[in-house]
């Protein structure tokens, strides 16, 4: 009988039992859920109840010997923390996004895997997601990527639950929550290209402002300090370059998400997917219909960390990747802050 994986969930909110819960009950024959921990444990003992879950720990470090590995769903502020308790204890560790709220944090994550001999990924689960799939696969006939534009916007939908707005326990607001997805899902399709030069100018006014309509519950516009727009230029070692905007609370007619690439030989939409070539004097347009499933994509996201943990696979979210993400992230907050363009080593 083949040996199963012990996964601990450190963190109860939605993302804990929305998406990884589910997927790695889906997955019971490889893994299984035999610990959680959250600050709130009335909240851990319910949440045990409800996914039959046997044991319940006040902190995580006791979590740590019963598990063979953790995933992570706190505050941002938390990540790098945790991450590297688990690593020191020999577990490996699925940490949600961001991987850390600075790249000095990331570096001390990786270097902690490393010392440990043990697996690190970050949850950006839109990796996995067949569209983003599809275009990892096309993208040896774009041919050299040029341009890269990436939007993610919301209409009216500043997350009035949970710690999202909250920058002191999160780092940020719409870029750090939201936009990375889309952010690193872009760099994995260049080849993950070495950014030199970024600049940034991220927004609140709109969130500052009281009576604001808003989709996803009220929140205190006095106390609100984080971006709920960003907008960004980003240009790499390789001479690509990417236009990158996203938001919680764009004034525009419906929510945007995409990522689209311009490239030597073609280029390629990936929201939905299209791809585009010009050949012998006619220009081409190729489409596909695929079901961008959010938890498909988390439960391939968790098959890839537990066969990775048991020596079957290889990480798709390496955390030198997530790393350049928080980098960049922190860059185009530095450069807002200083009105100016960021040199980045």
């Amino acid at each position: 009988m083949m040996r199963k994986l012990k996964m601990g969930i450190i963190g109860l909110g939605g993302i804990a039992q929305d998406r990884h819960i589910p997927a790695y009950q889906a997955l019971s024959d490889k893994v299984e859920i035999t610990a959680i921990q959250d600050l709130k444990i009335t909240k851990a003992k319910e949440v045990a109840k409800k996914f039959n879950i046997p044991y319940v720990f006040s902190n995580y470090e006791e979590l740590f010997a019963a598990v063979d590995a953790v995933t992570i769903c706190t505050p941002n502020k938390f990540h790098a923390e945790i991450s590297i308790a688990a690593l020191e204890a020999g577990v490996h560790v699925l940490c949600e996004k961001p991987m850390a709220i600075t790249a000095k944090e990331c570096d001390l994550m990786i270097e902690a895997a490393k010392k440990a001999n043990k697996c690190l990924s970050i949850a950006y689960h839109y990796r996995f997601m067949d569209s983003v799939q599809l275009a990892k696969q096309t993208m040896k006939e774009v041919g050299d990527p040029l341009v890269a534009r990436v939007q993610a916007l919301r209409c009216r939908k500043v997350p009035g639950w949970g710690v999202f707005t909250n920058k002191q326990l999160q780092g940020g607001g719409s870029l750090i929550d939201w936009g990375c997805h889309f952010l690193d899902a872009a760099l994995w399709l260049l080849d993950e290209p070495n950014a030199v030069e970024v600049t940034g100018t991220t927004y609140n006014r709109l969130s500052k402002t009281p009576n604001q309509l808003n989709d996803w519950g009220s929140f205190d516009h006095e106390s609100f300090d984080v971006d709920d727009h960003v907008s960004s230029y980003i240009r790499f070692e390789n001479g690509a370059s990417m236009l990158f905007e996203c938001s919680w609370a764009a004034n525009i007619k419906e929510d945007t998400t995409n990522v689209s690439i311009s490239g030597s030989d073609g280029g390629l939409n990936v929201f939905p997917f299209e791809f585009y070539q010009s050949k012998t004097g006619a220009y081409l347009t190729t489409t596909a219909k695929v079901e961008d499933d959010q938890a498909k994509a988390g439960y391939l996201q968790a098959k890839n960390f537990i066969e990775s943990c048991l020596g079957e696979a290889e990480l798709v979210n390496k955390p030198e990747q997530a790393r350049t993400v928080t980098k960049i992230i922190e860059a185009i907050y530095k450069s807002s802050e200083s009105k100016s363009s960021i040199t980045l080593n």
